[in-house]
Formats: C-alpha cells, sequence, structure tokens
C-alpha cells in the first residue's frame, strides 16, 4: 500500500465528508499529530486505526488505498 497515496485520499474522504482533522482524529481515537502524518504520507498506520478511519468516513480500506476505487 503507498502510504503517500492513502495520506492524499483520507484527506480527500474527510474533507469531502466534511470533517476538520480535530474531529476525525477524535472519532478515530488518535492524536491531530498522528492524523496530520498520516495525511502527509508520513506514517503507516495499523490495520484496526485504518479500519476506523474507513468506517467513520463511511468509505472501505480499498477506497483509502487505491485511487481506481
Amino acid at each position: 500500500m503507498d502510504i503517500k497515496r492513502m495520506g492524499t485520499r483520507v484527506r480527500a474522504f474527510r474533507k469531502l465528508k466534511g470533517y476538520t482533522q480535530q474531529e476525525l482524529a477524535d472519532s478515530v481515537g488518535i492524536s491531530l499529530a498522528v492524523l496530520g502524518a498520516v495525511e502527509r504520507g508520513n506514517r503507516h498506520l495499523e490495520d484496526k486505526i485504518l479500519n476506523k478511519i474507513a468506517d467513520v468516513l463511511e468509505v472501505s480500506v480499498e477506497e483509502l488505498a487505491n485511487p481506481s476505487t
């Protein structure tokens, strides 16, 4: 999984759904700093956290990882 591409997609879906970084981080149970690092493509997430992000954003993990979906 390309973490830079995934980070870009997390940011895009977050904005599309109308969440601030703080709101998404709070909903998922991670710090704002961790979410920022994820969105910049500087941090890989555990599957558990990635699944929580996908659930909150109402998308699949595959949608976060693959731009063609």
